[in-house]
């Protein structure tokens, strides 16, 4: 039996809309996946589905019909996320999905003040959690998970390119902060040489090492450029680095 009136429905679904927008207007505004529409029209749906549970079925039943605006939101925030190497984007995209879902469920149910603070909350995180993490990101910490872990860089280049691959590998490696502890060069019988230098790792190298991998991979003469961590210790290799 329909329970709402359309002044109702209309104020709660404006409230759902509008909530969404001013999440998406802080997403748009930082070029982010998700943006203005996707938020709002995601707070639009879970505000529809909530609104439908109360003016058509059963009003007891809108519990049971946000849980599954929040199962739906799950599959929509899967979607955002994306694998870059050795990282992971998205995860915020999704949340602030997710969040927005959250404020158009609070509209549709009546709590139109709750889902403005709510609003208020997902901008916050944004606005000022965004500098504090940065702040964070900065402190040098130890982690004994990758203390003494050494990174290996196997290069494969024609033998005439040798020696500009080598400087420039070391070069790479001093601009990307890491430190390099051993530098091996074998020549091969089909004209090319094998190079394997390690680096001491003192944090994560995943993002250092994959930009430096990209920007050796596009000097002319090197076929092969791959790296890996090795928790073994090892001892400077027998040429000594100039």
């Amino acid at each position: 039996m329909a329970t709402l009136s359309t002044l109702d429905f209309l104020t709660r679904l404006a409230v759902g809309v509008g909530c969404g927008a001013l999440i998406g207007v802080e997403r748009q505004w930082r070029a982010r996946m998700a943006g203005l529409r996707t938020n709002a029209l995601v707070a639009a749906g879970a505000t529809l589905f909530v609104l439908y549970s109360e003016a058509v079925l059963d009003p007891g039943s809108t519990t049971r019909v946000a849980s599954y605006v929040v199962s739906g939101i799950g599959f929509l925030g899967g979607g955002v996320i994306l694998r870059d190497g050795a990282s992971v984007r998205g995860l915020n995209t999704a949340a602030t999905l997710w969040c927005s879902a959250a404020v158009g469920v609070m509209a549709a149910s009546g709590n139109l003040l709750f889902a403005l603070l709510g609003t208020l909350g997902v901008l916050a995180v944004h606005l000022v959690l965004r500098p504090a993490g940065r702040l964070i990101d900065r402190v040098p910490q130890d982690d004994p998970d990758i203390e003494g872990v050494r990174a290996s860089i196997h290069l494969l280049c024609d033998r005439k390119a040798e020696p500009q691959v080598r400087a420039l590998l070391l070069q790479a490696l001093g601009t990307s902060g890491l430190t390099p502890t051993g530098l091996r060069a074998r020549r091969e019988d089909d004209h090319t040489t094998k190079i394997r230098a390690t680096v001491a790792v003192t944090g994560d190298p995943a993002r250092a090492l994959e930009q430096l991998i990209t920007r050796l991979s596009l000097e002319p003469g090197v076929r092969d450029l791959h790296w890996h961590l090795s928790e073994e210790r090892q001892e400077p290799d027998a040429e000594a680095l100039a």
